[in-house]
């Protein structure tokens, strides 16, 4: 090999390498930073990746611009809060590594959609699914599933895209999360953003981090569920730092076993994705699980009624929490009512009053205080709105599902009528009477709303133990 050979090779074998070195230099944002992203507006938008390159990496978007300089392979750069809008092209760069550019970027409202099988039933298998579906064309409503999987231990990837609300895109996304966003996206008329990270058949320990599991005494020693944290680590841990307004959360059923627990469990829960969102205090919506199983006349005790009891204390109990009522929903015979476009409706108004303090009402009556009056308990109400009504074909003031119970703890089935804004409860078999409840039943069959047409929530008055109370 002569001298010249010897040189064409060696420049070439180097600028093979370079070439080689150059292709392998790669930054990699997060997947939820993608083509068709919505960024939470009013609040710091952390971006974050990994790249194989030491040089500080650049975020540009809208006018703004953020910087970060990786460790350990990973970079985060915080942009200042963004005004609603766009479109926009977001451009991610690093020296050494090819420029990112996001296109069609909007900046709006962004929303987690949590829990089991009732919130990942999807839009297509829903009642008026199918209208839905060739009406959702919307492009201010972005739409991203989380895979389902599990891993028992935290993960900081996601796989996935974000999509514009369409026929093509929109039918196998949740339905209550679809109803949602759609109406809450009219309401606020700005871009909205929703994540759907649910499983069905799941508890809530699942979607809770060990750390938080461990640090909380009263939890701690009683989570025995195979799986628990394993959802979180695959399925919330990798989203996080996403900047989000909130979370809508449907799931109970499987905690119902344990549903005085869960009056411990969920706020821990709730707890714990605010502090790995670094968000403290962001909105909790609660749907209260619809009625399930076969229609019981008499007074019995109920799982079902306990855990919608375990739901109404933690919307009263924790801070920025609201409760959505869907005891008009429900199905005897199977446990995924088709229904979901009113608790999507009544999500967004929920969502209107405690995220965005539109001046409306947005929940159904709530049991505030009780009175005895002789052989009647006289009950007032939270959120009458313009006023109590018994919904009734034909009209009429008679309620149903209350009962009501003296000094020996025996409920019996009782008479109940709206008075004014109150409502009158009594019956001949209680003839001193010092506690009511009101649609405590696996499938209750209620009538109490208000005229705003939202339904009031099953509650009791009494504090007597209840079924699952001892258990862990």
């Amino acid at each position: 090999m002569n001298r010249h050979t010897i040189v064409r090779w060696v420049s070439g074998f180097a600028l093979a390498s370079l070439a080689a070195s150059t292709a392998q230099a790669k930054i990699t944002p997060n997947a939820l930073f993608s083509d068709n992203t919505v960024l939470q507006q009013k609040e710091k938008v952390p971006v974050w990746g990994t790249t194989d390159q030491p040089g500080e990496v650049t975020v540009a978007i809208a006018g703004k611009t953020a910087k970060a300089t990786p460790a350990n392979g990973k970079w985060r750069a915080d942009i200042e809060p963004l005004a609603a809008g766009g479109p926009h092209e977001m451009t991610i760069s690093q020296p050494g590594s090819d420029e990112i550019k996001l296109k069609n970027v909007l900046v709006g409202e962004v929303w987690i959609c949590g829990g089991q099988s009732n919130m990942q039933w999807t839009l297509k298998q829903s009642e008026g699914g199918s209208e839905a579906i060739t009406n959702s064309a919307n492009d201010k409503l972005r739409l991203f599933t989380v895979p389902r999987e599990r891993s028992d231990e935290p993960r900081s990837e996601v796989k996935g895209a974000w999509a514009a609300a369409s026929p093509q895109t929109v039918g196998d996304f949740s339905g209550v999360g679809y109803f949602f966003g759609r109406d809450l996206q009219k309401a606020i008329n700005v871009p909205v953003g929703l994540i759907a990270s649910n499983v069905g058949g799941t508890a809530a320990e699942e979607w809770m981090s060990k750390k938080a599991i461990d640090d909380n005494a009263e939890i701690k020693d009683v989570i025995k569920t195979r799986g628990a944290t394993t959802l979180y680590n695959a399925m919330i841990a990798p989203l996080a730092p996403y900047a989000i307004q909130g979370a809508i959360w449907y799931q109970g059923e499987s905690n119902a076993g344990r549903a005085y627990q869960y009056r411990t469990l969920l706020p821990a829960m709730i707890k714990n994705w605010q502090a790995t969102f670094e968000q403290p205090d962001f909105p909790f919506l609660i749907v209260q699980i619809a009625p399930y199983e076969a229609i019981v006349r008499e007074p019995s005790d109920s799982i079902w009624a306990e855990i919608r009891d375990a739901q109404l204390h933690v919307s009263k109990n924790v801070k920025n929490t609201a409760l959505v009522v869907t005891t008009d929903v429900g199905d005897e015979k199977d446990i995924h009512p088709r229904k979901k476009e009113p608790v999507g409706q009544r999500l967004a108004l929920a969502a209107e009053t405690l995220a965005y303090g539109m001046p409306i009402e947005s929940s159904g009556p709530q049991y505030k205080a009780k009175e005895i009056n002789g052989n009647q308990v006289i009950l007032s109400f939270d959120h009458v709105g313009t006023g109590l009504v018994a919904k009734n074909d034909p009209p009429g003031d008679s309620l149903t599902g209350f009962t009501i119970a003296g000094e020996d703890k025996k409920f019996y089935a009782a008479n109940a009528k709206v008075v004014g804004n109150t409502v009158v409860v009594s019956s001949e078999q209680v003839a001193a009477p010092k506690e009511v409840r009101y649609g405590w039943a696996a499938y209750p069959v209620v009538n109490l709303w208000n005229k705003e047409g939202l339904p009031a929530s099953p509650f009791r008055t009494d504090s007597f133990p209840i079924t699952t109370q001892d258990k862990k």
